[in-house]
């Protein structure tokens, strides 16, 4: 206790870890895919797993739900993280609602995160020229083929180098370039000007495809939104086996946690690696 005018103040010492705890809130949309790949609601309660128990960043809390949130769920959101075929705001009840809902969220800085085929947008879900609040929101997307505005690419990769950027960024640490084999799309959208991402976009990752005409595509993104919001993109992974993978795994935990405005190591995320068997995917061979 130090005294002052008589007063006894306590002192409070605060550790050098201790932060203040946040919530993210995984939104599962409908999913086709057979076992093995997807895995929506699986890959969402390992990440939960994963952020619940990490060794140095403690205290932080997440939920996962298969249908719309609630009012008070998304009231307590730091940030939204959707898994499912195609961005599942469009996909459940109501699109119109979900969206608003969202902008509501993300004008008062939650952040948001698409993983894999949720980075996705019909031709129905957008504008003619493209337009869609998850542009703004997340600074890009995967168009959906069929699309007539710009026509994105799906291909399973057997050796898919993911190459960090060159950047600083807190979402790269701990993590260095991987070979995996994955479905990284490519030739995602993100905006009218010739597809060059806005000032406030930072492209993460690149990979080199496909192998007959290697092109160098963006396969992760974030931005860092004027409403003080953050957003991040990655379109991975196809197969729910390489959540497995110690650098994807740290490379979408960094994504998760920023967009929550959590403080990041130096050294990354680390989690250990999960028993994937004991989040419930669809079969034997989803393992």
């Amino acid at each position: 206790m130090f005294a002052r005018l008589g007063v006894a103040i306590p002192l409070v010492i605060f550790s050098a870890n201790l932060s203040w705890a946040n919530h993210v809130l995984f939104v599962v949309g409908p999913d086709s895919h057979g076992p093995g790949s997807h895995e929506p609601i699986a890959g969402a309660r390992l990440l939960k797993h994963c952020i619940e128990n990490l060794p140095k960043l403690t205290g932080h809390t997440a939920e996962v739900v298969s249908k719309w949130p609630d009012e008070s769920q998304q009231a307590k959101a730091d940030t939204v993280v959707f898994l499912g075929d195609t961005f599942p705001a469009n996909r459940f009840e109501d699109a119109a609602r979900n969206l608003a809902d969202l902008h509501r969220m993300m004008q008062r800085g939650c952040g948001i995160v698409c993983l894999h085929y949720a980075t996705g947008l019909k031709k129905e879900d957008v504008s003619p020229t493209g337009e869609h609040p998850l542009l703004g929101w997340m600074g890009g997307y995967f168009a959906n083929p069929g699309s007539t505005h710009h026509v994105s690419y799906a291909r399973v990769f057997d050796k898919a180098k993911i190459t960090p950027g060159k950047t600083k960024h807190p979402i790269l640490r701990g993590w260095k370039e991987f070979v995996i084999r994955d479905e990284p799309y490519g030739n995602n959208y993100f905006g009218p000007h010739d597809n060059k991402p806005a000032p406030n976009v930072t492209i993460l990752a690149t990979s080199l495809q496909p192998p007959e005409s290697p092109k160098r595509e963006a396969v992760a993104w974030c931005v860092q939104r004027a409403d003080k919001g953050r957003g991040f993109g990655i379109v991975m992974p196809h197969y729910y086996k390489n959540w497995s993978h110690d650098d994807l795994r740290t490379f979408v935990l960094n994504g998760i946690l920023w967009t929550a405005n959590i403080s990041l190591p130096q050294e990354g995320v680390k989690c250990p690696a999960p028993d994937l068997k004991a989040f419930g995917p669809k079969s034997v061979e989803a393992r």
